[in-house]
């Protein structure tokens, strides 16, 4: 794959993304689609959705137009994401229950091992499992980190790029280019994004996002020794794996329903610290940034494998269990749980 392709592509997805975001967002509003306000939601007037919508065209479009999809992994993996993005869609229009979402996610996930996509964990059977379950977990787990203003579009952004080069260098060549796609158009999106949003992506966006990273996490792992295996899959998703365990934590232990909007998100934690959302966004940023760029030091093997990912595996621990700490929650009202002040809904 050559310079001149890559950077095609790249300039493409973030033009396409950039330049759809704006009119989808009108759309949006003509057809109600919004994130309306209320509560101790940040914004004081409704916010256009389908900016997802943006991220999937500016990531699918310049794939198949400049690349083509004759690689069955890529095929599969365009196929089943567009699927999710397509659920999210609806999600943003007429909300799912939990058990519709997962299904579809399910099937969907499944549809890629099916394709000769998983991450050799075991050697064995269980990777069929453990790798749509592991697909499932981080498509829901970017779709948590949507939950501040610029937040997931710059995590997007950051992550992708140095998973794009660990991609090139794995010889995954055509993820590598869908990637660059992913990268750019994050960016893209940022333009209209960053706080204070003119338009949010929605869950069409972060499902979206959640299952390409997953799918191409699992991509390059398939081909690594097996003392990377773990390391290639959690160091791309490492904001997201350690957001979740600290949400996931935190409601249990407060005996709070799990799927209950509360400031209780790495970015509402960074927060109370005293960042800005703006301070927020670039810390979270410049962490999959480094965890990415981790992630390629090791398969170009410049760090001794089971090292990093043994380090990788304590740091997610140790961080979860420091950041129950920084929390300061937004008292809801009289006999409700805490709300969050930017959860989209």
């Amino acid at each position: 794959m050559n310079a001149s392709t890559i950077l095609m592509t790249g300039l493409a997805g973030f033009l396409l993304t950039a330049l759809a975001t704006g009119p989808l967002g009108r759309l949006a509003i003509r057809w109600g689609i919004t994130d309306r306000p209320g509560g101790y939601k940040a914004h004081a007037r409704p916010i256009p959705y389908l900016g997802g919508v943006a991220i999937m065209l500016g990531t699918v479009a310049p794939v198949i137009v400049i690349v083509g999809l004759n690689d069955l992994t890529l095929a599969v993996v365009i196929c089943a994401a567009v699927a999710v993005a397509l659920l999210g869609l609806i999600d943003d229009i007429a909300p799912l229950s939990p058990i519709a979402r997962l299904g579809v996610e399910s099937v969907a996930a499944a549809g890629v091992v099916l394709g000769g996509l998983h991450a050799p964990v075991t050697g064995g059977w269980p990777d069929v499992p453990l790798t749509i379950l592991w697909i499932v977990l981080i498509t829901n787990s970017f779709n948590l980190l949507d939950n501040q203003d610029g937040s997931l579009g710059a995590i997007t952004a950051a992550g992708a790029a140095p998973l794009a080069v660990t991609a090139f260098v794995a010889g995954r060549p055509m993820i590598g280019m869908m990637l660059t796609a992913l990268c750019c158009a994050g960016v893209g999106f940022l333009l209209h994004n960053w706080a204070p949003a003119r338009v949010f992506m929605g869950d069409s966006g972060s499902l979206f996002i959640g299952f390409v990273v997953a799918c191409s996490a699992t991509a390059v792992a398939r081909d690594e020794a097996p003392d990377q295996v773990i390391g290639t899959l959690l160091l791309p998703t490492f904001v997201a794996t350690i957001d979740t365990g600290v949400v996931l934590l935190s409601r249990a232990r407060a005996g709070r329903p799990l799927l209950l909007g509360a400031t209780d998100h790495l970015s509402h934690r960074l927060n109370a610290l005293g960042l800005s959302v703006g301070g927020t966004t670039l810390v979270l940023a410049g962490a999959a940034a480094l965890s990415g760029a981790l992630n390629l030091a090791m398969t170009l093997r410049l760090t001794p494998p089971l090292i990093t990912t043994v380090a990788a595996v304590a740091a997610v621990i140790v961080l979860i269990g420091l950041l129950q700490k920084a929390h300061s929650p937004v008292p809801g009202p009289a006999g409700e749980p805490a709300v969050s002040i930017t959860e989209r809904r």
